[in-house]
């Protein structure tokens, strides 16, 4: 798949999820690391697999020494739409569970 640019060369994908902090790229993957308590964790899961659902992509969530690790990939290693949207939608969560 080749990268979506506009008209003017611009990777929008890769300019549209470095205005989404914390995110970076490695290899095939985009990741994000959280510190969440495990009630935090438990909600940010549980919302982010019904979005990841819609999206129908399968982010990678696990906990580790008090820190979440969210991975989401293609087989191909191309940013997708759809790998920024659920980022996006990662953050609103993330916002969501540690304001209550």
């Amino acid at each position: 798949m080749r990268t979506r640019r506009d008209q003017t060369g611009v990777d929008y994908l890769s300019d549209a999820l470095a205005l989404l902090g914390g995110w970076s790229r490695e290899g095939r993957e985009i990741k994000r690391v959280l510190r969440l308590d495990d009630a935090q964790h438990a909600a940010l899961t549980e919302r982010v697999k019904i979005a990841a659902d819609a999206l129908q992509l399968s982010p990678s969530i696990r906990r580790l020494d008090g820190y979440t690790q969210i991975r989401v990939g293609t087989p191909n290693g191309a940013l997708t739409a759809g790998q920024v949207t659920l980022a996006a939608r990662i953050e609103d969560v993330y916002r969501a569970v540690t304001s209550d």
